[in-house]
């Protein structure tokens, strides 16, 4: 099946991402010997600096992957937290380009640590996405063949209970040395091949950061980086809320009446939040979220926390204008909070 030894394109001086590695020329052979030659794509879930070490400066250390794996790697645009990397190819390909990643990542956990004081060495984790119609035959009955997988390879597998978000898609997380870690990709591999997924995939898309938002004078501004930039997007939104609010824009909940008002009519949106994020979108004393009932003209409502859940619920009412922009100026305070920018 693999007519030639694996090999890099580099000259001498420059260590091979794949040939120069023992543990990678002894997949070789077993791969061989599993005569799986048939194209797969799988797909895998990455934060933004995982991405960046994979791409390395200029690109070169992808372009370097695509050359010496075979394997098509493409990966996901967009300004997200998350980004999906795909990779397609024979799977003598894909586990190439899988060891490649692996011994990257564990590259950098190596350099992590010369600067910190641990000295357990922490595993190297992969997260896959994979068709929820297929978690069911990676698990297995009881859970006896996710067993046999940690055991054969002595990687850790965990399949998540729930789906990602808008898509029939489960995230598969790895973890172990990088030699585990190729072993049981090749066994998730054999499993996707034996059970196809049902039905129609909707894929995992990765939603872009929301940036915090100020008004000012009429006008909406992103903040990017120190510069308020004008989004004028986001201004008509802002004015259409204004003209059409059925409540006093100061944020008081006092409904308009049915037939005294020729406002288009409210509606109800409900979001849930995590406990310990519900203190950036409500701010000290209420501040946060009379602002945003200010800027959107949307009644607002924060449930009280009840025992046993992690979660409170917001209840949003107004017009589909006042709606839009309290979830936009919510989902920004979250950002703003969960990328360290939580005093804008």
């Amino acid at each position: 099946m693999l007519s030639m030894p694996f090999s890099g394109t580099t000259g001498p001086s420059e260590e091979s991402l794949w040939s120069s590695r023992p543990a990678c020329r002894e997949m070789e052979s077993k791969v061989s010997e599993g005569g799986l030659n048939v194209t797969l794509t799988i797909r895998l879930l990455m934060h933004g600096k995982e991405v960046g070490s994979i791409i390395g400066k200029k690109g070169e250390t992808v372009k370097k992957m695509r050359e010496e794996s075979g394997a098509r790697i493409n990966i996901s645009e967009g300004n997200c937290p998350e980004r999906i990397v795909t990779i397609t190819g024979p799977t003598d390909a894909i586990f190439k380009a899988f060891a490649m990643i692996a011994y990257k990542f564990e590259e950098d956990i190596t350099n992590s640590m010369s600067n910190s004081t641990a000295t357990s060495k922490p595993p190297v984790t992969l997260r896959l996405v994979v068709p929820a119609s297929q978690c069911g035959s990676l698990i297995g009955k009881g859970g006896s063949k996710i067993k046999e997988i940690r055991e054969s390879t002595g990687a850790q597998v965990q399949v998540a209970g729930d789906m990602l978000p808008n898509s029939t898609e489960r995230a598969v997380t790895i973890s172990g040395t990088p030699d585990a870690i190729i072993q049981c990709v090749k066994q998730i591999c054999v499993v996707m091949l034996e059970s196809p997924p049902k039905g129609a995939t909707i894929p995992y898309r990765p939603k872009p950061a929301s940036t915090p938002v100020i008004f000012a004078g009429g006008q909406a501004y992103t903040i990017q980086g120190q510069y308020a930039i004008p989004h004028p997007d986001l201004t008509k939104l802002h004015q259409l809320a204004m003209q059409q609010t059925p409540f006093t824009p100061l944020g008081q909940t006092t409904p308009a009446f049915p037939g005294l008002d020729a406002s288009p009519p409210a509606s109800t949106h409900e979001l849930t939040i995590p406990n310990d994020l519900i203190g950036c979108i409500i701010g000290r004393q209420g501040t946060k979220i009379n602002e945003i009932r200010q800027m959107s003209g949307a009644q607002i409502k924060i449930a009280n926390a009840t025992e046993g859940s992690s979660e409170r619920q917001i209840t949003i009412t107004g017009t589909p204008a006042n709606i839009s922009l309290a979830q936009y100026l919510i989902n920004a305070r979250l950002t703003s909070e969960v990328t360290g920018m939580g005093a804008l």
